[in-house]
């Protein structure tokens, strides 16, 4: 149950060795006050007088406050201590997805990278505050009170040592089904996170296509299956909890019995039967606590796991090769690129992938979904490596493009650009911090931002993003195009399926506002929309991850029976629209 990533976290030897010793405090308590409450009763039994036994009294009850104040303070250095490592763990996830780029987004689905860092990180904090003291407790105050039963009574003290094992046993057996119930829930959770936030995103084309009730009924079934596997790890998790119960208690009660009737025959002591009656029920306590949260800690441990193997992804190393300022002789060959996003997997995502971009050009990449478009952007945005082939830039071949040198030159607008919780202001001068006013102002025009502004409360001032003011998937777009307007030091563009999700009349309008942006640079252009092509100098038409065809558009075009006109048939696509 113990992740191995733990001993990984900071500060982890201090806190084990903190509850470790509060553990051996909690075990030493709880046998001072068995001792003391049965010192107590046994005297009276014996027919002491009340007087006499009061500081045996006493005792019990300064052991049982000494004991609730270490159990808080443990508690609270425990939560302190959860709490601190995951934030820790959230930040160093965002860090890490913004380091890997979209490619980790795309892999994992963006549902489920989004719920691993709010839901996810919550769970880990719980899995830490409980996995932790539940382990020491279990590893340390049984074994202290077991020393003091055999002291007691021989006998029941080897009963009891003896069910323990078999106990564990037990646990072990119903844990490995649990795992696998909880394995099969987590990735439930998954599929129903990453269906639910692509449903929501394309909710407006789906309703302009009818298709909403549909997928609709997707979401539903997809949510059935969680629910399911949910109820079927309860079920594991119950039975567990049961069991121990039953095996815990017919424990105590075989312990009893014997005590009993060795009582009656005169063969045990009052005190040392009563008190192991006392301990015995804390001999088991630990690990009926450990088995009560278990549910909860697979959660834990399962969304721990996922986040670490994100986090555990290896990076790029940060190219030193300088690169100039893209310009109109500057060149740009990809020659007999692979990639893959796993190298277990026999499909390449990029195969013999040729590419060359020189000076101020518009460059078309066209395909289905699915085609390898997004992986190729990646590559020339420097989040991923190429497996085989080379790229070079200006006559000089480089590893990757991961450069600053390279980096600082690209303006990215993908599918969906994020918009921050800043001022509309702020997000349109994201590449460019020291616009002035006028020149954002230009930038609204240029784009088509007006009647936004004027709708919006506090006009630019107005606050985006979460919490702030919604924007359609048109407005959020005309917020990329105008960083891309005001910063015109970035030389090269690159646009990921920029109007997948827009109905085709804001795609036209928008449009008629992208040409523009596009002279004097570098464009590499991915998308599924036929009619973009027109407007390109050169086009790559890609194919389960390889460029089927290249050319003109009447290059293309006079092929009639070529890779283009095939996939333009299949999209029923107007190159003129």
């Amino acid at each position: 149950m113990l992740d191995k990533e733990l001993f990984k976290l900071p500060g982890i030897k201090q806190i084990m060795i903190l509850l470790a010793g509060l553990a051996f405090l909690q075990a030493l308590f709880i046998n001072i006050q068995a001792w003391s409450l049965v010192k107590a009763i046994s005297g009276l039994w014996h027919g002491q007088s009340l007087d006499a036994q009061i500081p045996w009294i006493i005792t019990f009850f300064i052991v049982f406050v000494l004991k609730q104040v270490v159990q808080y303070y443990r508690d609270q250095k425990l939560d302190t201590f959860a709490y601190d490592r995951s934030q820790e763990i959230r930040e160093a996830l965002l860090e890490k997805v913004f380091r890997l780029g979209p490619q980790v987004v795309q892999k994992y689905g963006t549902g489920n990278v989004t719920t691993m860092t709010l839901d996810g990180i919550n769970q880990v904090e719980n899995y830490l505050k409980l996995i932790l003291a539940k382990v020491v407790n279990m590893m340390i105050v049984p074994w202290i009170i077991l020393l003091v039963l055999l002291y007691l009574d021989l006998s029941s003290g080897l009963i009891l040592f003896s069910i323990y094992p078999l106990i564990i046993l037990f646990m072990i057996i119903l844990g490995f089904a649990a795992q696998a119930k909880a394995d099969r829930q987590y990735a439930s959770y998954q599929l129903l996170s990453n269906h639910f936030i692509d449903s929501l995103r394309g909710i407006d084309t789906l309703k302009l296509f009818g298709m909403s009730k549909i997928y609709g009924n997707s979401i539903f079934k997809t949510s059935e299956r969680f629910r399911r596997a949910t109820v079927d790890t309860l079920k594991i998790a119950i039975l567990s909890t049961f069991a121990l119960d039953f095996f815990t208690t017919l424990s105590i009660a075989i312990v009893a019995v014997l005590l009993g009737v060795r009582l009656i025959n005169g063969e045990a002591e009052l005190f040392p039967a009563l008190t192991v009656l006392t301990l015995a029920p804390d001999y088991f306590l630990p690990i009926r606590d450990f088995a009560s949260d278990y549910h909860a800690t697979l959660d834990g441990k399962n969304a721990m796991t996922a986040i670490m193997t994100i986090l555990n992804q290896d990076e790029l190393e940060e190219g030193q090769t300088p690169i100039q300022n893209w310009n109109e002789t500057s060149s740009l060959y990809l020659d007999q690129v692979d990639f893959s996003y796993d190298v277990e997997e026999e499909k390449l995502a990029l195969n013999q992938v040729n590419i060359a971009a020189t000076g101020f050009q518009k460059i078309g990449l066209i395909g289905m979904s699915g085609s390898g478009k997004s992986t190729l952007i990646n590559m020339l945005s420097g989040f991923t490596k190429p497996d085989q082939g080379s790229i070079t830039v200006d006559g000089q071949t480089v590893d990757h493009l991961f450069q600053s040198d390279w980096q600082e030159q690209i303006i990215y607008i993908p599918q969906s650009p994020y918009i921050f919780q800043l001022s509309l202001r702020d997000n349109i001068r994201f590449y460019a911090k020291n616009a002035s006013d006028a020149q954002v102002q230009e930038a609204v025009v240029v784009v088509g931002l007006e009647d936004l502004v004027s709708q919006l409360p506090d006009g630019l001032d107005t606050i985006l993003g979460d919490g702030g003011r919604s924007l359609s998937g048109g407005q959020a777009q005309r917020i990329a195009l105008a960083r891309a307007f005001l910063d015109k030091s970035r030389r090269i563009l690159l646009f990921d399926e920029p109007t997948a999700h827009l109905d085709i009349e804001t795609e036209i309008e928008l449009k008629e506002r992208m040409l523009p942006l596009m002279e004097d640079r570098l464009v590499i252009f991915a998308t599924h929309r036929m009619h973009w092509m027109e407007n390109m100098d050169q086009i790559y038409v890609m194919d389960q991850g390889q460029i089927v065809a290249s050319g003109t558009l009447d290059d293309l075009i006079a092929d009639t029976n070529g890779p283009f006109m095939t996939l333009a048939q299949g999209m029923r696509g107007d190159l003129h629209a």
